[in-house]
């Protein structure tokens, strides 16, 4: 395997590690030894791959950003192909639903984001990226809800830019609630809440 391949591959190992951690502790418990300890590596081994503790949290929430828009875009691009036989609005919700808490997975996904944007209000280098899947997530929102208008699915009057962001908020604090106060916000909500007010957005259909 070439050298390129492996060292990008333990900088991937590594990264989960991070994630483990964070998700298990918090963003304040991942240091480079607490990190290469979960890793099973060496924290020389840590150095090795990365050259700081921050060039590696960067790293770790653009491995968890693309992870998560990869997911998404999956979805998106069926959504926006106009050919796609395919079921829109159930593809619909199940694409937004990628950015919710509904299973163990995105669980940890959302509860390790949270624990980066929150730092970034006082860590300017975490900023770039959080502005990056802020910014991301409402364009592919907007485009989605956008060709959904064009193709009769939802009224021709609606405000799209209004409407990204009321989705996108609505997102935001299904999210935060299913991570802070799980036992308040189970996915079955989550995903209830979602449902209905997509379906609210449907022309002539009353929320169900």
């Amino acid at each position: 395997m070439p050298r390129v391949v492996v060292a990008e591959t333990r900088r991937q190992d590594v990264a989960r590690a991070v994630l483990r951690i964070v998700g298990r502790e918090g963003l304040e418990s991942a240091s480079l030894r607490n990190v290469a300890q979960e890793a099973g590596l060496a924290i020389g081994s840590v150095r090795h791959y990365f050259a700081s503790h921050t060039e590696l949290m960067i790293f770790t929430m653009e491995e968890l950003r693309r992870r998560i828009d990869g997911r998404v875009r999956s979805h998106a691009e069926q959504l926006l192909d106009p050919d796609a036989g395919i079921d829109r609005r159930t593809r619909t919700e199940e694409m937004f639903a990628e950015f919710l808490p509904l299973d163990e997975t995105r669980r940890e996904e959302a509860v390790v984001w949270l624990a980066f944007v929150t730092a970034a209000r006082t860590r300017p280098e975490f900023r770039p990226c959080a502005r990056r899947m802020h910014e991301e997530a409402r364009e592919l929102i907007g485009r989605v809800l956008l060709e959904a208008q064009r193709s009769g699915g939802i009224p021709g009057d609606l405000d799209i830019a209004l409407e990204t962001q009321r989705l996108a908020a609505l997102l935001d604090g299904l999210t935060l609630g299913g991570v802070l106060h799980p036992d308040l916000m189970p996915p079955d909500d989550a995903r209830a809440i979602l449902h209905r007010h997509l379906r609210a957005l449907a022309p002539g259909q009353e929320p169900a």
